[in-house]
């Protein structure tokens, strides 16, 4: 090993974390789990020997911070050029209605949309178990389940914010982790307690599970208000159409509409309705895009609340 060599496997997290520095925060996120749970199986699996000894062992078969870190970059390029989402002719056109219009053909659009509705039901469902833990864990604090109940709850909301980030992920394509923050080496109750009230990630996670129940609201309402106008505006010329069609016939002698006998033409209904649906059209356009800026932004959001800062 070199001069520089990693004797332990805190050093080790800490020359990884410094070789990735410039890189994605979930990117790096990922990377210290993959190495820090590589690592400590490795020392368990030899308790003869110090962690030195084990790091020396193995840095040919798991590589230097340096070469792990090389590797996972790498690897992020791969995943990225394989998973990016088409950009549809349209999104690029110098034309301005092109651009416009052109949101029907992204995919995330519709995702992000469906993200929209989504969230009043993961905000109540998220909401009611970060109140309930909290308060079942002040209740318990002096009873004997106390201390593993609260382990425990903590536990579960940062498997349900793994699987948010997830969730945003594919719907966004915002990188986020996917491994949680690796616990450590093995510590005593009390200990892990103050590590987790210690730690930022803890309180941003509870506070952004709490946070999805308002946002959650105003996203289904602007989603639900927004598609229930403009389907009603657009279904006013079907509604119109669908009235005259029983009154209207068509002479084909001169090739004029007739209503009652008497030559018929387009009036005011008719131009009112064509109005209202070409403005449920644009709304519904609007709507889109709307809807993809909103999880764009939440995403970012999620990303600074969740991932672990600076990893």
């Amino acid at each position: 090993m070199t001069a520089h060599a990693p004797r332990s496997i805190d050093e080790y997290l800490r020359q990884l974390r410094a070789a990735l520095e410039g890189q994605d925060p979930a990117l790096i996120q990922d990377a210290l789990y993959d190495a820090e749970e590589y690592l400590r199986a490795e020392v368990a699996a030899h308790p003869g020997k110090s962690e030195a000894d084990v790091l020396e062992l193995i840095a040919s078969t798991y590589g230097a911070p340096e070469e792990v870190a090389s590797a996972y970059r790498d690897t992020e390029a791969k995943v990225k050029a394989a998973l990016k989402t088409p950009v549809p002719a349209a999104a690029t056109s110098t034309s301005g209605w092109k651009r416009f219009f052109g949101v029907y053909l992204d995919p995330r659009s519709y995702t992000s949309l469906f993200y929209m509705l989504l969230t009043l039901a993961t905000g109540i469902v998220y909401f009611t178990i970060v109140v309930t833990g909290l308060s079942l864990s002040f209740g318990f604090a002096i009873l004997i389940i106390g201390v593993p109940f609260f382990l425990a709850f903590i536990g579960v909301t940062r498997v349900i914010a793994l699987g948010e980030g997830r969730l945003i992920e594919a719907i966004s394509g915002e990188r986020m982790p996917r491994r949680p923050v690796h616990p450590g080496p093995a510590a005593g109750w009390w200990k892990r307690i103050g590590e987790m009230l210690a730690d930022v990630r803890t309180w941003t996670t509870l506070a952004y599970l709490v946070l999805m129940l308002p946002l959650g609201i105003v996203y289904f309402t602007v989603a639900v208000t927004g598609l229930a106008v403009s389907a009603a505006f657009i279904g006013t010329l079907a509604t119109l159409f669908g009235y005259y069609a029983g009154w209207i016939d068509f002479d084909l002698n001169d090739h004029i509409f007739m209503h009652n006998g008497q030559p018929w033409a387009p009036h005011h209904p008719f131009l009112g309705a064509l109005f209202l649906a070409v403005l449920g059209v644009v709304l519904l356009t609007l709507l889109l895009h709307l809807a993809r800026g909103v999880v764009r932004m939440h995403a970012r959001l999620a990303k600074a609340m969740l991932v672990v800062p600076g990893a």
